[in-house]
């Protein structure tokens, strides 16, 4: 029997703040069979490419990105708010709509002509993902795509991230 994936995403209104509809993936990490079933999913798109790297983004990414990497017989590495790493790291500062944010990442996290694919658990606007490519353009490396669970394709996240592909297991 087939998993339907969005019966296990829940809809909380006025989060973070009122006029937002927060889509919950809590009870899909709930669930053994469908959190499976997205793993397997994604996974499944990848399998005979050559992914060297799994870089995902604090905290849900790391959620999608760790077992991915463990499928896709890839290395993870971890994409962390300042401080949160214990060896020398390069950093990428961007700008929010109200204040900046910044992204680290280990100074040797990647190699020159790895194929990557980035992974975080929700695609909105795209500028946390844009960041991360930035923050790892100076690696000289390939990104194979930009993964996510769920796509809020009326944010117009996908196309802030052009030319990097896209895919998403869920579209809102």
């Amino acid at each position: 029997m087939a998993i339907d994936l969005k019966e296990h995403i829940r809809d909380i209104p006025d989060f973070p703040k009122p006029g937002i509809i927060f889509k919950d993936i809590t009870p899909l990490l709930a669930h053994p069979a469908a959190f499976r079933e997205a793993i397997n999913q994604i996974a499944a798109r990848y399998n005979g490419e050559k992914i060297d790297a799994i870089v995902a983004v604090e905290s849900r990414g790391f959620i999608f990105g760790a077992p991915l990497a463990d499928k896709l017989d890839a290395a993870f590495i971890p994409v962390r708010k300042p401080g949160k790493l214990p060896y020398d790291t390069i950093s990428y500062s961007y700008e929010l709509e109200y204040g900046t944010d910044t992204l680290e990442i280990h100074k040797d996290a990647l190699k020159a002509g790895d194929r990557v694919l980035i992974v975080d658990d929700l695609l909105a606007t795209g500028g946390t993902i844009e960041a991360t490519l930035k923050l790892i353009s100076g690696f000289d490396v390939d990104v194979a795509e930009c993964a996510f669970c769920i796509n809020l394709s009326f944010l117009g996240g996908a196309e802030k991230l052009s030319p990097h592909s896209v895919f998403s297991l869920l579209e809102y």
